[in-house]
């Protein structure tokens, strides 16, 4: 399978590089730039492409690596720091810029005969980044773009395809970026855009009949999510029935939903076991205020409830987990090893004793490659498109100790806030949205009767990929009915308020 390979030199923008990339069906992989001397240049490997980097070149211990295996044999592109780099180890100067560039510039000159450029347009508007600049190129380095403040916008080496670019055209902001990627993907890098969902599919079905033996069975922790769903269908297509699925009722889950789920996953042909522990884990949250001791406590005991089930299952060789590509690329990044546990894997950090493998079939796909990958697979668009919800569920998202009472009340709520945010067609415009129990009380009137109830705050933001996110502008006729339903119809609430804060500086979720 051809593939680009991304050195990552720590930017932030590394990612959108990979992900415009997949846009093209190209595959391609994050490697920290620690990598790039043991990099082999196999058939497959079509192109590599530096990222930029909070570095300076010039200062002592920035990323330097020997790339003379790599140059003239294979094409190449430098973004940013990456082409300074290019520019400083063949022997030209990089110097702090007079003036900072930093947003918006204006290509004021281009050679549009460049591959690279081919298509652009002088006025073009590219996304710069960096205090640094190349005042002085290396002899057999030409220039082929420029703004009016940095001269060297862009390069070429003669008799190479290796190519440095001054600006971002991984971002929006960079008006005909996906352009100058094309460019250098599909014409200069030759690739075939032959990476698909369905293509993926098929690899990766073929891989797990290769990996799993013919005998072995297989867990997999299942959320209703949208990674451990699509995880499922895969090792399903792959071996059957002897994928055992076992997905824990908490009691901390959203209205109706373990039956939902557990209905939809059973419609699927999967061979799912559905446990209500959810006695259990109030018994384990019992008088617990503190955020991290709740999650605690709930990642211990599901720990205790999987383990117990997983036990049941005679034969198992492997746990499945849906761990994507944004967690791998965090546990080699440029930083060094930082191996997590996310919440939302929930099966991290299971007992030694289960002497279990890991298998994790989603482990090279982004997030909206996923749900593509889930798509392909049928997966039906109540799980497909079902926003993200916490591993801890409702227990951070009611504020304080948790009992039955406050889950009943949060769940009643939030049902009415995501049914009317599908019934308003609202619902797949907004990353995430739910409900809030606060630990406070306010004074209301319902007819004659003064009222002393609870607050319930609503939240939904939109975003990309969850790492920024901007509260969503929720229509005020859209929020009034839904106020209005809540205060109505869940005894025990008689106020209604909305979150109008972003990520950062406040987070997506309360605790």
């Amino acid at each position: 399978m051809e593939r680009l390979i991304i050195l990552d030199f720590g930017s932030q923008y590394t990612q959108l590089i990979a992900r415009r990339i997949r846009e093209l069906h190209v595959f391609c992989e994050i490697h920290p730039y620690t990598h790039a001397p043991n990099l082999a240049l196999t058939e497959d490997i079509r192109g590599v492409i530096l990222s930029g980097s909070p570095c300076s070149v010039r200062e002592e211990g920035a990323p330097n690596p020997d790339l003379s295996h790599l140059l003239g044999h294979v094409p190449l592109l430098g973004v940013c720091y990456g082409a300074q780099m290019l520019a400083q180890q063949g022997g030209g100067e990089v110097t702090p810029a007079t003036i900072r560039e930093y947003g918006r510039a204006r290509l004021a000159e281009l050679n549009d005969a460049s591959p690279l450029l081919h298509g652009m347009h002088v006025g073009s508007q590219v996304w710069m980044s960096h205090g640094d600049t190349i005042l002085t190129l290396p002899a057999g380095y030409d220039i082929i773009a420029s703004t009016p403040e940095v001269a060297v916008a862009a390069f070429k080496i003669e008799g190479q395809e290796t190519y440095g670019i001054q600006f971002h055209p991984e971002v929006t902001h960079s008006t005909e970026g996906k352009q100058l990627l094309h460019n250098f993907v599909v014409n200069i890098c030759r690739c075939a855009q032959s990476w698909t969902p369905d293509h993926f599919v098929d690899s990766a079905v073929a891989a797990l009949q290769h990996t799993i033996g013919p005998d072995d069975q297989v867990i997999l922790g299942l959320s209703g999510g949208v990674d451990s769903s699509v995880a499922a269908l895969l090792l399903h297509r792959a071996i059957g029935p002897r994928l055992h699925g076992i997905f824990v009722d908490n009691g901390l889950l959203r209205e109706d939903e373990f039956t939902t789920v557990l209905k939809a996953y059973e419609g699927l042909g999967l061979n799912v076991t559905g446990v209500n522990a959810a006695p259990e884990f109030y018994a384990a949250l019992a008088g617990i205020s503190d955020p991290e001791a709740k999650r605690k406590a709930i990642g211990r005991t599901f720990i205790e409830v999987f383990d117990r089930e997983a036990h049941k299952v005679e034969g198992a060789k492997w746990l499945a987990q849906g761990t994507i590509y944004p967690d791998v690329i965090e546990s080699v990044s440029v930083k060094g090893p930082a191996v997590t546990i996310k919440s939302h894997h929930n099966v991290g950090g299971l007992p030694d004793d289960m002497n279990l493998k890991v298998v994790e079939p989603l482990r090279m796909l982004f997030k909206d490659e996923v749900r593509e990958v889930g798509a392909a697979l049928g997966l039906p668009g109540e799980i497909l498109h079902r926003h993200p919800f916490p591993g801890p569920g409702l227990g951070i998202r009611i504020l304080g100790d948790i009992t039955p009472e406050k889950v009943d009340l949060l769940q009643r709520a939030d049902g009415v806030f995501i049914n009317l945010l599908k019934e308003h067609n609202l619902y797949e415009h907004v990353w995430q949205a739910g409900a809030i129990l606060l630990p406070v009380q306010s004074v209301g009137v319902m007819g004659d009767e003064r009222t002393y109830e609870r607050v319930v705050a609503l939240r939904a933001v939109t975003s990309v990929d969850g790492m920024t996110a901007d509260w969503a502008h929720l229509p005020y006729e859209f929020l009034a009915e839904v106020s209005n339903k809540i205060i109505n119809q869940v005894r025990g609430i008689n106020r209604v308020v909305y979150d109008i804060s972003s990520k950062p500086p406040a987070t997506i979720e309360w605790e």
